[in-house]
C-alpha cells in the first residue's frame, strides 16, 4: 500500500507546500483508506479546516489507483481501488518474502546495542529477562531494517555484588552456577543483621583495585561461573551477544584514571568533603536536591558510574549507541548523558522499561522473592509438551520449545515498555487469547490449508471482494509502516499487537469462508491471500525472536 500512500503524499505536498505530510487511517472502511487532517494548515491558511478540506478535494483528480476523495468534516479522506490494493500488496509480500516489511533504512549504518548487562551474581529472574527480550527484539528489528548491529553485554565484574558473593563464598571449595543465588541471598541477610560485614566487602574491593592477584582470581572465577550460566539460559531463548565487555578492563588499563583526567578539563570535577571525586551537575534539571554524580569512594576506588563513563567513551567511537535499561535507571542515565554532553559527545539512546511484577509486588534477587527465568522456561516447556501430547499423543521436543519459549517472549514483549508486566502464569502460558501459541497456531492452520490446495500465482485477485478479505489485505499492507514505527520508537510491542490482530482477523475469515470449497477462481485468489498472511506472520514473529511451526 506504500505506493498509494506515496501518491497521496505527493499530491498533498504539491498542493499544500508541506514537506512532512502525516496521514491517518480512518476508523472504518466506509470512511476511506487514508485521511489527511486539515487542522495542520488552519493557522497558516487562515481558514477553517473543513473549508481547506473542500478546497483540496476539488483539486484532486481520481485515477485507477485512488478512485475517490471525500470531505468528512475537517478531514480529506482518500479511497484506494480495492483490486489495486490486493494486487499490489499480495504481489509485494510474495515477491519479497522474508524481506517484506523492511525499508532497508539502515543500509550502510552501524548501531551498537547494549542489553541484558545484569549483575553476575545469580540466575536471572523473569524481571531481569525483560531487558534481554526487549533488547534482542530491537536488535532483530534493526537488522531487518538493514542496520549493521553489534550486540554488547557489559559485565559488572568488579562491583559490590561480586565482592559480596566473594565474601559469601569464603570457605566453600567448589561453587556451581546454581549455588550462587542462595549464597547471594544469605550474604545479604548476614550484612543486614551485622552491618560491620560491609567493611569486609569494601576491603575486598580495595584490594582488588590495588591488583591483589588472589582477590582478582577469586572474583574472576565467580564471574565466569555466573556469566556462563546466565548466557546458557539466554542462548536457549535464541539470544546472542557479539561482545562481552568487562568493567575490570577499565581498571587494569587505567582507563578510569584517564577518564577522570578528561573530566577534570570540564571544570566540573571536584573532591568533596568525603574525599570522593564528584561531578558537579548543576544546571541540568535532574530533579536532585544535590545535583552531583559521585565517581569514586573516599579511599579512591572507582564506582560504577566512572567505569560506565569510560565504557560509554569506548562505545561511542564505534557508532550510534542504544542501551536498554530499567525505569529505575532513568535518573542515572540522565546523569551519564549530562556528563557526555559536558564532553561534547552524543548521548546513547536509552530505551527504558518498567518492572515485571509478581501478584504481591516487585521481584528482588537480594530478597529472594522472585520467579527464575529458568523455572519459568521449564514450566512453559512442561505445559507446552502436555498440550502437544493431548493433541497428538506425543510431544516433539523442538515444537514444545518453540511454543513454550514463544509464550515466554510474547507475554513480556506484548506489553509496552513503560507499563508493568503483571506476572500471571495461567495467562502467559494459555493457548487462547493474546498469546504466542495463538499466533503460531494461525500460521500452522494456513500451512494445513495450503497443503490441501494448490497455489496458482496467476489467480485473479480482483475476486477478493468480501469485506473481511479487503480488511486482511489492508492489514498486510500496513505491516511495513508498523515495522517502521516500531523501529523509530524502539517499541517491539507494536509488532506483537499487530500480529495478534492479524491472527484474529485470519481466524474470523477462516470461520466465515470455506476457502477450499470456494469456486475455482475465488479459491485460487483466497489461497494466495492466506499465503501472504502466512509470510507476514512469519516475518513478524521472527522480529520478536519467536519460531513458527509448520503444524501444531
Amino acid at each position: 500500500m506504500d505506493e498509494f500512500r506515496e501518491a497521496i503524499i505527493k499530491f498533498l505536498r504539491k498542493e499544500t507546500g508541506l514537506e512532512n505530510v502525516q496521514l491517518e487511517v480512518p476508523p472504518s472502511m466506509e470512511m476511506g483508506d487514508y485521511a489527511f487532517p486539515c487542522f495542520v494548515l488552519a493557522k497558516e491558511w487562515k481558514k477553517a479546516p473543513n473549508e481547506i478540506a473542500q478546497e483540496l478535494g476539488k483539486k484532486f483528480k481520481p485515477n485507477d489507483s485512488i478512485t475517490e476523495v471525500k470531505v468528512i468534516g475537517p478531514y480529506l479522506n482518500f479511497f484506494v481501488s480495492k483490486s489495486s490494493i490486493a494486487e499490489s500488496t499480495i504481489h509485494h509480500v510474495l515477491k519479497q518474502k522474508a524481506g517484506y516489511g523492511s525499508s532497508n533504512e539502515g543500509r550502510g549504518k552501524k548501531i551498537i546495542v547494549e542489553h541484558t548487562s545484569i549483575n553476575p551474581n545469580a540466575s536471572p529472574h523473569v524481571g531481569r529477562a525483560r531487558n534481554a527480550l526487549i533488547g534482542d527484539s530491537i536488535v532483530r528489528i534493526l537488522r531487518f531494517q538493514g542496520y549493521k548491529v553489534e550486540v554488547h553485554y557489559f559485565v559488572n565484574d568488579v562491583g559490590k555484588q561480586v565482592a559480596m558473593l566473594a565474601l559469601g563464598a569464603e570457605g566453600k571449595k567448589k561453587i556451581a552456577f546454581n549455588d550462587l543465588l542462595n549464597i547471594y541471598i544469605e550474604i545479604n541477610k548476614k550484612i543486614e543483621e551485622n552491618p560491620e560485614l560491609e567493611k569486609k566487602v569494601l576491603e575486598l574491593l580495595n584490594r582488588l583495585e590495588k591488583g591483589d592477584k588472589k582477590i582478582k582470581n577469586k572474583f574472576k572465577k565467580i564471574v565466569e561461573t555466573c556469566v556462563k550460566g546466565q548466557v546458557k539460559i539466554f542462548s536457549e531463548l535464541g539470544i546472542r551477544y557479539d561482545f562481552f565487555d568487562y568493567e575490570s578492563k577499565y581498571l587494569w588499563d587505567k582507563r578510569t584514571e584517564e577518564t577522570l583526567r578528561r573530566l577534570e578539563k570540564t571544570g566540573k570535577l571536584f573532591i568533596d568533603g568525603f574525599n570522593r571525586w564528584v561531578m558537579d551537575q548543576k544546571g541540568y534539571e535532574l530533579g536532585m536536591k544535590i545535583p552531583v554524580l559521585v565517581l569514586t569512594r573516599g579511599d579512591g576506588t572507582s564506582l560504577y558510574p566512572l567505569r560506565d563513563i569510560a565504557y560509554n567513551l569506548d562505545k561511542l567511537k564505534k557508532g550510534e549507541n542504544i542501551v536498554i535499561l530499567g525505569e529505575d535507571q532513568k535518573l542515572y542515565q540522565e546523569q551519564i548523558a549530562a556528563v557526555l554532553k559536558e564532553l561534547e559527545l552524543k548521548q546513547p539512546r536509552a530505551v527504558h522499561y518498567s518492572f515485571v511484577l509478581l501478584q504481591d509486588g516487585k521481584m528482588s534477587t537480594r530478597k529472594g522473592n522472585l520467579v527464575l527465568l529458568e523455572d519459568f522456561m521449564k514450566e512453559s516447556l512442561d505445559k507446552a509438551s502436555g498440550e502437544l501430547r493431548k493433541r497428538h499423543g506425543k510431544a516433539d521436543q523442538k515444537a514444545a520449545k518453540a511454543i513454550a519459549y514463544g509464550a515466554v517472549k510474547y507475554a513480556i514483549l506484548k506489553v509496552s515498555p513503560e507499563k508493568n508486566v503483571v506476572f500471571d502464569w495461567q495467562q502467559a502460558l494459555s493457548f487462547e487469547g493474546e498469546t504466542s501459541p495463538y499466533i503460531q497456531y494461525a500460521y500452522a492452520r494456513i500451512n494445513s490449508i495450503l497443503k490441501k490446495g494448490k497455489i496458482s500465482k496467476k489467480a485473479d485477485l480482483e475476486l477478493l471482494k468480501e469485506k473481511e478479505e479487503i480488511e486482511l489485505v489492508k492489514m498486510l499492507s500496513s505491516f511495513p509502516e508498523i515495522v517502521a514505527k516500531s523501529t523509530r520508537e524502539m517499541r517491539p510491542h507494536m509488532i506483537a499487537s499487530y500480529l495478534y490482530a492479524l491472527a484474529q482477523k485470519l481466524n474470523e475469515y477462516y470461520h466465515l469462508y470455506q476457502i477450499l470449497k470456494s469456486e475455482k477462481g475465488t479459491k485460487d485468489a483466497r489461497l494466495l491471500l492466506i499465503s501472504a498472511v502466512r509470510q507476514v506472520l512469519k516475518n513478524g514473529l521472527g522480529l520478536l525472536g519467536i519460531e513458527v511451526l509448520e503444524k501444531m
